[in-house]
């Protein structure tokens, strides 16, 4: 953060807690809190956010896992096929966000969060009463 001011480095420790936090209760962090929060209060364009986040998320999701996996919640045959898998589906959105239009990127995630949130809603909803 070269040049930056006391209220910029306040706002991207409170992101830090806060995708800390999320990271750590329900599992999320980088595309649902920090993309946002960096366009947002950072003032970080759609790229440039979603490329710190790819890099921020690392340190979440490791200390996350490293605990969660102390705890036997780790499918560690599931995570290993998916992250070996992902390097490849990042190279090429890589290639992709850098040949778009910022404003496509913007609505892609919105209408993607939407699409998300819509599903846990329905399922959180639809479960039975004792699981809830």
């Amino acid at each position: 953060m070269n040049g930056a001011t006391d209220i910029e480095i306040l706002l991207a420790v409170l992101l830090a807690l806060a995708g800390g936090l999320a990271g750590g209760l329900v599992g999320v962090g980088g595309g649902v809190l920090f993309v946002p929060a960096l366009t947002l209060f950072i003032g970080l364009s759609q790229v440039e956010a979603e490329s710190t986040s790819l890099l921020m998320i690392v340190f979440v999701a490791l200390a996350g896992a490293y605990r969660q996996r102390s705890y036997g919640n780790v499918n560690l045959r599931n995570a290993l096929l998916i992250g070996a898998l992902s390097p490849l589906g990042v190279l090429i959105g890589v290639v992709v966000a850098n040949n778009v239009p910022e404003r496509a990127l913007e609505l892609s995630f919105a209408a993607l969060a939407l699409f998300f949130a819509f599903q846990l809603l329905r399922r959180a909803v639809s479960a039975p009463a004792g699981e809830r």
